[in-house]
């Protein structure tokens, strides 16, 4: 049976996607867990951003900012 040329680009986009996994050198847990934090914490700060944007009262405003701050101050020292 005859497969299409999507099937075609999709099954070498995984092959190439599973090549690039193999190829990565194994992490300690010490790095898994930076990692892990770190990930954690982009979307922590992509989620405060949001909310600041959103946010209508001076207040809350100012305490997003102070979140963001400390968020990013926590990203600098990973």
């Amino acid at each position: 049976m005859a497969r299409g040329f999507e099937s075609k680009s999709v099954e070498s986009q995984q092959e190439e996607a599973q090549r690039a996994k193999t190829n990565r050198p194994a992490l300690t847990a010490e790095e898994q867990a930076r990692q892990a934090l770190r990930e954690g914490l982009e979307l922590a700060l992509a989620q405060t951003q949001a909310e600041m944007a959103a946010s209508c009262r001076a207040a809350h405003r100012e305490m997003l900012k102070l979140k963001l701050e400390a968020i990013q101050a926590r990203i600098r020292d990973l």
